[in-house]
Order: structure tokens, then sequence, then C-alpha cells
């Protein structure tokens, strides 16, 4: 058996920046555990699997350890491979996935994905985070995910958390954000309990910095940055419950997987 398989770097224009996620357009589902073992293969952050579902794609997404129930940069990346390799000449493409229907519209030269809003809440700030981050914190929310706000850009840039410590928090993933410098805020993202240290450019965590950084700075449209290495620039709109994340996106590589 072959598959065919397209790796896209998500949020950005060109190639080696970005986070790059691998995307399966499959006329069935496979087994879990074969869906596990191609992700693992690839050792990306996302691995994305699509199955045509009525007029939208049933969408579900792997890191190399476990599934996951909602993955920004790797929808955006199904989106593009959808619109570029296979020529789906809609302006929207409709998924649904764990986290419920998602779309992905053409905004000219932009990709915009249409994603729940999660609204985070108040959290305390534990000696063990203080520990695991090894930064001064201003303030802790959560949500899905812990998300903590730094002094600055800088402070996001320069945070070298403790791998093993934030393992062993009770959140699949820390976000550290702050204020920024050209963009409105910046943020880093950290999984090591799902099989990602860091994440390059994450979609997912925006559903909880959008309406965060919405409210604190009175704006319903903001741009963003997800300052890691590869780094990436993410286009924000609140827009009632549901958050709008726009960027770019660019295909790398395509292949056929060998099996059997």
């Amino acid at each position: 058996m072959q598959l065919e398989f397209h790796q896209v770097d998500a949020f950005s224009e060109r190639p080696f920046s970005g986070n790059p996620a691998m995307v399966y357009r499959l006329d069935s589902w496979l087994s879990d555990e074969l869906m596990q073992n191609i992700a693992a293969e690839h050792n990306l952050a996302e691995t994305a699997f699509l199955v045509r579902e009525g007029l939208g794609w049933h969408i579900r997404w792997f890191t190399p350890s476990t599934e996951v129930p909602l993955c920004g940069h790797a929808t955006l990346a199904a989106a593009h491979v959808l619109f570029e390799v296979y020529s789906d000449s809609a302006e929207r493409i409709d998924f649904i996935g764990k986290a419920g229907a998602l779309s992905v519209t053409r905004e000219g030269d932009r990709l915009v994905l249409d994603f729940p809003a999660m609204v985070p809440t108040s959290a305390a700030v534990t000696i063990e985070l203080e520990r695991a981050l090894g930064v001064d914190i201003v303030d802790v929310y959560g949500s899905v995910e812990l998300m903590v706000v730094l002094e600055s850009e800088q402070a996001v840039r320069d945070c070298e958390p403790d791998m093993a410590a934030l393992i062993r928090l009770p959140w699949p993933g820390v976000i550290v954000t702050a204020r920024g410098e050209t963009h409105d805020f910046v943020s880093r993202y950290f999984a090591p309990a799902i099989g990602v240290p860091e994440d390059p450019v994450t979609g997912s965590t925006h559903c909880s910095l959008i309406p965060y950084w919405s409210s604190r700075l009175g704006k319903l449209s903001l741009s963003a940055y997800q300052c890691s290495t590869r780094g990436g620039e993410l286009f924000c709109r609140l827009e009632g419950d549901r958050v709008k994340i726009g960027g770019h996106a660019r295909l790398v590589a395509s292949g056929k997987l060998l099996l059997g």
C-alpha cells in the first residue's frame, strides 16, 4: 500500500520557517495505531489525516506520541493542500474534528481559520510553575492550556523552561505571552507532555490568546508573532464566540509512504 503525503510550512510565506505539518488525504480511515505510527515516523509536531465526509472533511491530528483534540497549523496546512494540490476551487473548506465545526477561508493571499474562542480564567501561580519556567510571572490563566503572562517580549524570547518539570504540571502544555514590541502580542508554546517540547507556531493556543489580548488591549483585530526559533506571524480577529486566525502557507515536500 502507498499513501501520498504533503508537507506544508504553516504561518509562513517561505520554506524553513513557520510550523511544518504533514497532511494525508485518505479515502477511508486507517487504524488509530497506524496513524499514530505514521505521525511518529514523520516526527513533526502534527500530522493531519483527512477523510471526505458529506460536503466537508473529517480531520484528525496526531503528534509523534498522541492524538490531540485541536490543531491550528495542521488545519491551515490541510486546507492549503486541498486548495493547491487537489485543486479545490471553493473559497471555504469545512472541517469537522473533535472540537466541532471548523473552517478555512481564502482571504487574498492568506488562509483564515475559524475556530472556537476559549476564554481563559484566572489561575494560581504555583512554586512548581515558577521553577519550571524560571521567569518572573505577571499573571496566570487557564483554559485548555495554561497561559502565563510575562512582563515583556524579551522575557518571552529568553524563557528556557525545564521540560521535565513542565511534564509534571497538570496541563498538556504551557503558553508564555507578553505585549509585543512590533506586534500586539507575542507568545511561545511548550508541550513536552504530548511529545512537542516547543511548537514553532501554534494556531490553537490563539483560541485563548486572542480573547485575552482583545480584552486587555481593547481591540478586536490583533497582530501576533510566535517567537520560536522558526517563528511565524498570525493575523487575528475576535468575532463573538469565534476567533479568526489568518496566515500564509508554503508547500515544501510531497511524496509517498510505502507500507507492506
